[in-house]
């Protein structure tokens, strides 16, 4: 009976020892922005999935927090399954957010009386672990709310995204304050792309890590998600002949 009781025993713990692996292999998957200058600053070369990461406009006006929609819906595009949109109000723009990339055949949208309830669906969606990505938009997240999605994400191994949204100025300075999430963004809009014919050239973005843990913080200029979800540095940056990034400080965020 001993015997039997020991065999129990080593294998219950080399179960949890394979469940905590398994953890950690998610948590150390990473997807690539496929920019080198993005990139090299995230550990591991790229967003790491089974994680939460924030996103926010750089101002407080409607066009930056329609950028950063549609950064949130690029990295959305990259993975695989269906992607769940948490808001409290349906007015989203569902043909941009197509044009970046994330196909409104994937997408299901949920409309949440209130943010409470936008952080408990987004909870449900990490932790049920079939879909590509989770966005929420939330204006504010609390240390035990942020928590709370992180663990769900690495639980399962599908990035969090929380797309912060404001509707009231004064809302905005929640933004900095700590959170749980792996990284933190900032997408402001810069003038487009000129071309040499009359026309409107393509989207052009001030894209900030403003927080990235264990990695670099970084600001870059980039040209917008394609149909792809994908974004491109500007000829002039990828030639040399100006300086992709301005921020470079190490170690930033814990």
């Amino acid at each position: 009976m001993r015997a039997s009781a020991s065999h129990s025993t080593v294998i219950e713990l080399r179960e949890r020892i394979a469940r905590l692996e398994g953890r950690s292999r998610r948590a150390k998957s990473v997807l690539p922005f496929g920019l080198p200058e993005i990139d090299s600053r995230l550990p591991g070369g790229g967003l790491a999935r089974g994680a939460l990461h924030e996103v926010a406009g750089g101002g407080h006006g409607v066009i930056d927090g329609a950028a950063a929609a549609l950064f949130a819906a690029g990295i959305a595009a990259r993975t695989k399954g269906r992607v769940l949109w948490c808001v409290t109000q349906p007015d989203i723009f569902a043909p941009a957010v197509a044009q970046a990339g994330l196909a409104a055949d994937r997408v299901i949208y949920l409309e949440a009386g209130d943010q409470t309830s936008v952080l408990a669906c987004m909870e449900e969606g990490l932790r049920h672990g079939g879909l590509g990505a989770v966005v929420g938009e939330v204006a504010h997240l609390s240390m035990k709310a942020s928590r709370r999605l992180m663990l769900a994400a690495e639980d399962s191994g599908t990035i969090g995204l929380a797309l912060r949204r404001w509707r009231r100025q004064a809302d905005s300075m929640d933004f900095g304050q700590p959170t749980a999430a792996a990284t933190r963004w900032r997408v402001s809009v810069l003038p487009s792309t000129p071309l040499p014919v009359p026309g409107v050239g393509r989207a052009r973005w001030l894209v900030e890590l403003i927080r990235a843990r264990a990695g670099e913080s970084a600001d870059i200029e980039l040209e917008a998600c394609d149909e792809t979800g994908r974004l491109s540095l500007p000829a002039e940056l990828a030639d040399g002949s100006a300086a992709a990034s301005s921020g470079r400080r190490q170690g930033a965020g814990g």
